[in-house]
């Protein structure tokens, strides 16, 4: 897989990336009209955006409540040292649990932001008491509830 942030396009590979960006399901030969080549075409160069790492997958935007996760928590995690080993053994272990979201590295006040979903507060609290307290190198968490999701997964601008 080549470096996907040292990415030169041309403007067909910049049609093909915005259209399935806005709409994950369109056909090649949808996409190929949209991009103005042949669907052969469109099709080589689609796979060759995903061998090289620019299209990262495809999949369906679930609306979180409708499956029983409608607590949306956002955790910010200071780690009691700050060395390449703590961070690792960290990272290692938030991959394993599957209601984290989202594990962000970040500079300022905190180490980690984590994006958790939850069915409510209770089961939140639960996973809190015996999932997260227990990822190692933790020294202090800060706990945010989500009130209100203004905008969420916005589309990137390219």
């Amino acid at each position: 897989m080549k470096d996907p942030s040292a990415a030169e396009f041309d403007r067909i590979d910049l049609k093909i990336l915005r259209a399935l960006h806005a709409d994950g399901r369109l056909t090649n030969a949808e996409l190929a009209v949209r991009a103005g080549v042949s669907a052969a075409t469109c099709h080589r160069r689609t796979q060759q955006l995903l061998e090289n790492g620019h299209i990262t997958g495809f999949r369906a935007e679930v609306a979180p409540v409708s499956v029983g996760l409608g607590a949306l928590v956002m955790i910010g995690v200071i780690l009691d040292r700050s060395s390449p080993d703590s961070r690792n053994n960290f990272e290692e272990a938030v991959l394993k649990v599957k209601e984290i979201l989202d594990c962000i590295l970040v500079a300022g006040e905190f180490d980690y932001f984590l994006k958790i979903r939850a069915r409510d507060i209770a089961d939140f609290n639960k996973l809190q008491s015996q999932t997260l307290i227990a990822l190692p190198g933790v020294q202090n968490t800060r706990t945010f509830f989500v009130m209100k999701e203004v905008k969420e997964n916005a589309r990137l601008t390219f």
